[in-house]
Order: structure tokens, then sequence, then C-alpha cells
């Protein structure tokens, strides 16, 4: 196809304890340094948290969602045709006793391979977007990815990963108390002593709800947010019902319930950091699988 020698296509899907993702990329190789550009990205609602955090197996209703979504996923993905792509799930199929039924349903029903990711691997992959060097490299970084499920956090200085943790410490977890006050005590003294000799620094968050907090945040520079900022934010958002999340300031229904806790993740962080402002550079587990998948096509082209 003509189009094709413009520039190289990807896609990546996110099967999330919130909601299913799929990202299109294109990438165009430029003299300096590739180019990433959304081409498309469509999310689906599907909480499969619900069921496994709360249950501890994922329900027949939501695995027909499931397989819906991947099938209509699997069309678009051979639309657009991308030259590789990738199917990741993390912390709510990690946790279902029958993720492995689930996965052998979709590669039987569409003929996609699902890796179930652990939480390193998930940190590594959000890790390769390298978003810390293209900020100054003489400073530290605190990557802050709150999911429905779990928290990854990577500490990086001079470019390079000095720690890396993740925690089983999500918005719906938190949502529904499933985080006990040690564990609790425990991700909060991590933070502390991972990140005491390497201040000051600055937060990066990634996630669906800090992208939709900046945003809310309202500000004319749209990729920072400053703690106090951030607790306004959140304890306005709190006076307000769901329901009026959802009339008032105009949140989706999967959102209006999990912004609240997802806030409350990412200042405890910053506040046992000692980190006085957030960059959000509104990318995140799908981006860095797609540019894993470059770099994967450019080590076998050589």
């Amino acid at each position: 196809m003509e189009e094709q020698e413009k520039f190289l296509r990807f896609a990546a899907i996110n099967i999330g304890s919130n909601a299913i993702r799929l990202f299109i990329a294109n990438v165009f190789e430029t003299k300096n340094a590739p180019l990433f550009k959304k081409a498309n990205l469509i999310r689906l609602p599907i909480r499969l948290g619900n069921d496994s955090f709360l249950e501890g197996e994922i329900s027949q209703k939501k695995i027909d969602q499931l397989v819906l979504a991947m099938k209509a996923y699997k069309s678009l993905i051979e639309v657009y045709n991308p030259i590789s792509y990738r199917v990741c799930a993390t912390s709510a199929m990690r946790e279902a006793a029958n993720a492995k039924k689930i996965v052998d349903i979709i590669y039987k029903e569409t003929g996609l391979e699902v890796e179930i990711i652990d939480g390193k691997t998930e940190a590594d992959i959000i890790y390769s977007n390298h978003i810390a060097e293209y900020l100054d490299n003489h400073n530290s970084y605190l990557y802050i990815d709150v999911g429905g499920g779990s928290t990854e956090i990577s500490l990086f200085s001079k470019n390079k990963i000095v720690a890396s943790k993740s925690f089983s410490i999500g918005t719906i977890r938190l949502l529904y108390n499933q985080v006990d006050k040690d564990y609790w005590n425990e991700f909060k003294e991590w933070v502390k002593k991972a990140t005491e000799n390497y201040k000051p620094m600055l937060a990066i968050g990634s996630g669906g709800n800090i992208n939709k907090l900046v945003k809310m945040a309202n500000k004319k520079d749209n990729k920072f947010i400053n703690y106090d900022n951030l607790k306004s934010l959140k304890d306005m958002i709190n006076s307000h019902t769901i329901e009026e999340r959802i009339q008032i300031l105009d949140l989706n229904p999967d959102r209006a319930d999990v912004i609240v806790p997802a806030s409350k993740i990412y200042l405890t962080v910053m506040k046992m950091a000692e980190i006085e402002r957030i960059y959000i550079p509104q990318i995140g587990l799908a981006d860095g699988m797609v540019r894993l998948l470059y770099e994967d096509y450019k080590r076998r082209k050589k």
C-alpha cells in the first residue's frame, strides 16, 4: 500500500481492570527520532475488576462482553493492517481464577493471543516510553501509573531505574475497600524510603484518571498539576454525588466513581515522596506496548 511507505503502523490491546483499550499508532521515522502518532484509540468500559477483586473470578456475563469486544478489536486490527500487534492483560486477569479459561476462549473465538503480564512487566512496559529522556535528565523522577487493580511505581535518576515496584492497590480495590490498612501503610513506607535520597523530584503520572484530572483542572498548561491543585480538585469532586459528577462535572459513569480513589493514590505518593508537581504526558501501557513492537521490528529488520 502506498500509505505504508510513509509510516509504520502498530496496534496494542490493553485488557485492564476498569476498561479494555485498543490503541492504533502510526510511527514516522524522522531524522532525529521516531515520531509516534495516535491513529485511533477505542475504550470500552468493561470492568473486569469488579468480578475479579470481589468474587475471585470473572463472571460469564463479563466473559461474553470481553469476547465481543475482542472480536470487534480483531476486525479493526484487520482493517488497519498493522505490521504487528500485542494483547496484554493486567491486574484483573492476573487474579481471576478462571483467567486461563478466558484466554483460551478468546484465542478460539478470535485468534488473538492474550499475555497476562505480571506487575513488574507492566511497569517495564510503561517505563519503555522513556518520558524522562524528554525532561531534564539531571533530575530524579517518580513514575506513577494507577490502574483499576494495581499501581506501578518506578523511580529513575539520571535516566536509570533506581527502584520499581507494583502494588495491588488500584481504584476499584479502594472503591470497594479491598486494600487493608497494613498494606496501605507498607505502600506509603516503600515510597518514602525509596525516594528519600533523590529529592527534589518530579512525578510523572499515567492512567486514564490523571489524564482526566489534569483536563478538569482547566489550566493553560495541561501537562502539569501541583499537589495543592490536585487536592482541591479531589475535594471538589468528592463533594458531589456520583450522579452529580456525571450530570454536572460531565464525567463518564465508569470514571465518576473511581476518579476520587485515583486522586487519593496520586496524592499519597506525592506526599510520601515530598513531590510538589506531577507531569502528565498522557501515555501509558498501550503506548509502551507500541514502542516495544516498533523496537522489535527494527531489530528484526537489521
